[in-house]
């Protein structure tokens, strides 16, 4: 009474559980367009930041190593390198990539003070 039958279905005759490949296109577009928007696109403009505040860093800045060490920068080697003093007269070079954090922005250097000495 309560039992129903089951009857077997012909060969190929089982719907599919997903659909067609258009079903799921429709499915994970949406996806991928939150995946963009919460976690992609946020990250590259914290790439960029960072880019920025790396490329931006001057003699007089207060700077967190990446091993945790404090300094400051003393002088600008070049592109790649800084000369940060963590200590009176202990001075070190590092690596831009390897700059954690840069605490207090320093004085930038005056174009006409420079200019007339």
């Amino acid at each position: 009474m309560f039992i129903t039958e089951a009857f077997a279905q012909a060969p190929g005759a089982a719907p599919s559980a997903f659909g067609s490949g258009l079903e799921m296109l429709f499915l994970f577009a949406p996806l991928m367009v939150v995946w963009y928007f919460f976690l992609i696109r946020p990250q590259r403009a914290q790439q960029k930041k960072r880019a920025e505040t790396l490329a931006n860093i001057r003699r007089g800045d207060q700077v967190v190593l990446g091993g945790g060490i404090t300094g400051k920068v003393s002088k600008v080697v070049d592109d790649n390198e800084l000369e940060v003093e963590i200590a009176d007269g202990v001075k070190i070079r590092a690596m831009r990539a390897y700059i954690a954090e840069v605490r207090v922005k320093g004085e930038p250097v005056k174009a006409d003070t420079a200019a007339k000495a």
